[in-house]
């Protein structure tokens, strides 16, 4: 059995995550994140026919479509 202490340590290992995975981690439908990519707000890695988006990529997106309350 894999202790949480093993599954933490996986998790922070991972660079870069597919687009629906993106999507899923940050609670928004996939149509809006590719949105995000086809108008290049959002940056993504491409090798090989695989779409890869690096996890400080999505954070920095994230981070510039902040509001504050009210907005």
């Amino acid at each position: 059995m894999t202790d949480a202490f093993e599954i933490i340590n996986h998790a922070t290992q991972i660079i870069a995550v597919s687009p629906n995975e993106a999507a899923r981690l940050c609670s928004i439908g996939r149509t809006t994140l590719y949105a995000a990519l086809s108008t290049g707000d959002l940056k993504s890695i491409k090798i090989g026919t695989r779409r890869l988006i690096a996890l400080d990529a999505l954070r920095d997106w994230l981070k510039r479509n902040e509001t504050r309350a009210g907005e």
